[in-house]
């Protein structure tokens, strides 16, 4: 029997092995870059590549690409416009996919995976797998008690169980969160020295639970009580077996996404928004059945009192209040059950990701391209002057932009590029935009680049009512707008014109002190 722990070079290996250790799934197409401008051997072509590919980690983006879900269910069109957009290199549309992926959730940084999400005068973050909040604690939003009415810096919430937060959603007065448990072992590949150590392979076993905490009066936490305030995360009971990956959290309701692609909603239901067909609330977590029915949903997100899900095959659904045309389909008529927008089915447009603003809304295609429809109040649609748009159009300011990321929200926008770069438009109210100019305007009618985080590569940002919050691919946290609730985890501040840093890491190593 062959020694189980035999090292093998790389460049020993079968081609069909080295590309198993490529296209493993553990790689970003940062990685790929790296290995085929620094080892001769990616960086060169192979007898066995394809010839249209000019190296290996070529190759092996071309191999992800077409393995990704987004991908997958691209058009041939789609797929080849993608590429046209990314100059035929197919490490970028690999960022692309995997910024698409992360641009709702979890995101990878050099120092550890990271999300953040804001809210009325709060914001929440993740920090590897650990979750901490800072600002006002109205309704018990930050999950730490009922004793605490304001959080002047990051702490940390504790859970029921140790299990790890891989999601959260805080827009307004309550929390959800996604926690996981079990174990998930595969085969782990180390490519320092360019040594190959299979590790363990263990069957894959995962249980990813929701947690709500905060108001609770419209029973959006999803326990079924009387609509008592929760003030610590709380499991949600009705959930129990049912394996969750993204939530949304509206006015007083709330939007489960599950691994299987259902939707489940709970709430305050007057406008519909929960999508059931009528408007009784709902004060456990209920399946929508028509969207069960159909594609796949990929992605959530929650208005005040709408609701978006976006299907595999790129459709969007939307419904709820028809208030502001949030809904994008170009009347006036609140929707209880979820209907496409047509407009984007029409011009056969492949929506990825989107994002439900308090008045306005904004959507990202296959190719990268930015659409947005609502209220055009302050320029928060990007088009120049302050419309309204019933329906989605194009932000033809950003053509030469690739967005992964849209972020929508009170009269306000901010768009995240491929390269890491920031575009805001809108209301400049309080600084929440990053813009310290005030002198002629405090509206930005079209959009403008973020310098003052043009020496940073932004991986995820979050604008809550008057504050933004962005996080680097370095895992730096900068926070700009009002702080007079401390909701940018400042202690002395009033507020910040500029993006100013927030020392997180810190933080976070003087809460790991004090718990050990």
């Amino acid at each position: 029997m062959a020694d189980r722990n035999q090292i093998f070079y790389i460049q020993e290996l079968p081609f069909h092995l080295i590309m198993e250790v490529l296209t493993s799934g553990r790689l970003s197409a940062a990685d790929l870059a790296t290995l085929e401008i620094t080892c001769h051997m990616f960086g060169a072509k192979h007898e066995l590549c394809p010839d249209k590919f000019r190296s290996v980690a070529e190759y092996a983006a071309y191999c992800l690409c077409h393995a990704h879900q987004v991908f997958d269910s691209m058009s041939l069109s789609a797929r080849i416009g993608l590429l046209s957009r990314c100059g035929g290199n197919w490490k970028k549309v690999l960022r692309f996919l995997h910024s698409i992926e992360q641009s709702s959730g979890i995101v990878e940084t050099s120092a550890g995976k990271m999300q953040v999400v804001t809210g009325k005068y709060h914001t929440l973050l993740i920090h590897n797998s650990s979750l901490y909040s800072c600002g006002s604690n109205l309704c018990g939003v930050l999950g730490h008690g009922h004793h605490m009415t304001q959080c002047a810096t990051f702490s940390r919430v504790n859970f029921p169980s140790l299990s790890p937060v891989v999601h959260v959603s805080a827009s307004h007065n309550h929390a959800a969160f996604v926690t996981q448990s079990g174990e998930v072992s595969n085969p782990c590949f180390c490519l320092f020295t360019f040594e190959l150590f299979v590790l363990v392979n263990k069957t894959p076993f995962c249980n990813f639970q929701v947690f709500t905490c905060g108001d609770n009066s419209s029973y959006c936490c999803g326990h079924g009580d009387i609509g008592r305030t929760v003030f610590r995360p709380t499991r949600i009971e009705a959930l129990r077996g049912i394996p969750c990956k993204q939530v949304a959290t509206g006015l007083s309701f709330t939007v489960i996404l599950t691994r299987q692609g259902h939707v489940y909603t709970c709430g305050n239901n007057t406008h519909g928004q929960l999508g059931h067909g009528d408007s009784i609330e709902r004060l456990t977590p209920a399946i929508i059945q028509l969207l069960a029915e159909n594609s796949k949903v990929v992605q959530v997100a929650a208005g005040p009192s709408y609701t978006f899900a976006v299907t595999v095959d790129g459709s969007v659904y939307s419904f709820g209040s028809y208030t502001n045309f949030c809904l994008g389909h170009g009347d006036q008529s609140d929707k209880f059950v979820p209907s496409a927008i047509q407009s984007f089915k029409r011009r056969d447009i492949h929506v990825v990701c989107v994002s439900a603003g308090d008045e306005h809304a904004l959507a990202i295609d296959s190719s990268g391209y930015v659409y947005s429809w609502g209220r055009g109040y302050c320029g928060a649609l990007g088009h120049g002057n302050q419309n309204d748009k019933p329906s989605p159009e194009l932000v033809t300011a950003l053509k030469g932009q690739i967005a992964v990321q849209v972020c929508a929200r009170k009269r306000k926008t901010f768009v995240l590029t491929d390269e890491g770069s920031v575009f805001a438009f809108g209301w400049m109210g309080f600084g929440s935009l990053g813009f310290s100019d005030r002198s002629i305007s405090d509206k930005v009618l079209k959009p403008r680049a973020l310098d003052s985080l043009c020496g940073h590569s932004v991986s995820q940002i979050s604008t809550g009512l008057y504050h933004t919050v962005a996080v680097t691919n370095k895992g730096i946290v900068f926070g700009f707008g009002d702080n007079e609730r401390a909701q940018l985890g400042h202690e002395w501040l009033r507020g910040c014109l500029q993006p100013t840093e927030i020392m997180v890491q810190r933080m976070v190593e003087a809460v790991t002190a004090q718990s050990s």
